[in-house]
């Protein structure tokens, strides 16, 4: 069997749903914030098993929890609560058998929804995430955003996580991007500090996924323009106009947000010299 983590803080309105596609796993953990709202009693009635800690920020929280809690299971499925397990992917859970090239963790692709939702399938931007791994073999870096590094070979598995991104409505979207962009900005006034060195050859060519990842996501908010040129890659690269009025106005939002990230960085920068 598999074990199951899943993140919480106030997700009384998405956990039953996220709880249900998981149920047919016998180890479920759900990893609280100290919600103010049902999320906790919701848990405890599906046979869950709690741990609370406050948050700080993301990959600190999420190793916390990997070090910390005992799992019952050697493989741990992450998953958030606006997240469903699909049937397809359900089937490949139930059916789970290891490879034999020492491999640590499985990508799963994941489906992002819209408000009306439809798939934006092209509008997303990084389909494939490490969702399925050993604990012992996995740390997060990164405040927001956080990048998952395996310590060993990398596999696919077959299935779809669905994600509902606008489950709870535009303006809790708003309000949680607007978090994200505090802690980018703040990340961004570390490396501009430390003068941190970004390369354009292991952005391009590295074989390591977290380090190519490292550089490219570096690289990138240091480019003039950063929030009109992931609109023109949504919409033309990734063509997200394909998938309809969704594709584009989210694609828009994408673009607002780093806009954001930029707005909130001249701020740091503001402050700092004061």
């Amino acid at each position: 069997m598999i074990s199951v983590l899943i993140l919480t803080k106030n997700e009384e309105q998405d956990l039953p749903g996220c709880l249900a596609s998981v149920s047919w796993s016998n180890d479920i953990h759900v990893f609280d914030s100290y919600s103010s709202d049902k999320t906790v009693e919701i848990a405890n009635s599906a046979g869950a098993k709690i741990t609370q800690r406050k948050f700080d920020n993301w990959a600190a929280h999420q190793n916390w929890g990997l070090n910390n809690i005992a799992f019952k299971n050697p493989w741990v499925l992450y998953i958030d609560a606006d997240e469903r397990v699909s049937e397809s992917l359900k089937h490949s859970l139930l059916h789970f058998n290891p490879d034999l090239n020492n491999t640590v963790a499985y990508e799963i692709q994941r489906r992002d929804f819209a408000w009306d939702g439809s798939w934006l399938k092209h509008a997303q931007i990084s389909p494939y995430y490490l969702r399925l791994f050993q604990p012992g073999k996995m740390r997060y870096e990164r405040l927001v955003n956080p990048i998952s590094i395996p310590d060993g070979p990398v596999a696919r598995l077959d299935g779809f996580l669905d994600h509902y991104p606008f489950s709870k409505g535009f303006r809790a979207w708003w309000q949680r991007h607007l978090g994200y962009a505090d802690m980018e900005a703040a990340m961004r006034l570390t490396d501009l500090e430390s003068k941190t060195d970004f390369s354009i050859k292991k952005a391009l060519f590295s074989k390591d996924f977290t380090e190519r990842r490292y550089h490219q996501k570096g690289l990138f908010y240091k480019t003039p323009g950063r929030p009109f040129i992931k609109w023109a890659y949504m919409i033309f690269a990734r063509r997200a106009f394909l998938d309809g009025k969704a594709g584009i106005t989210y694609a828009t939002l994408q673009s607002i947000y780093e806009y954001f990230i930029v707005l909130k960085t001249k701020e740091l920068l503001s402050n700092k010299s004061k």
